[in-house]
């Protein structure tokens, strides 16, 4: 009988932003839509606090609720988009530790 043994040789992954054309505008339109996110968010933090403000004031606990919801998760989107490079190259890092 015959064994064969298939051999396979190892593969790493070096990531580099100039590998491909195209790569500087494809961070720049990365950059424009992080910029795009935060200015959303900056909205979703004004109209969450008018809405917690105005709902406070006039007594309406429902408007005051979804106003803090508001605030609450455009504080989040925030922390999300600031972070998410730096958690993209946490895991990224995680992952070529793995052997």
């Amino acid at each position: 009988m015959l064994t064969s043994r298939l051999l396979i040789s190892d593969v790493s992954v070096t990531p580099s932003l100039s590998s491909l054309p195209g790569s500087n505008a494809l961070v720049s339109i990365t950059n424009g839509i992080s910029a795009w996110a935060l200015v959303a968010t900056l909205i979703g933090l004004l109209v969450g606090a008018a809405m917690w403000a105005i709902g406070s004031h006039s007594g309406n606990y429902q408007q005051t609720y979804n106003g803090r919801k508001t605030l609450l998760a455009s504080g989040l989107s925030a922390l999300l988009v600031g972070a998410a490079p730096s958690v993209v190259n946490f895991f990224f890092h995680i992952g070529q530790s793995v052997r």
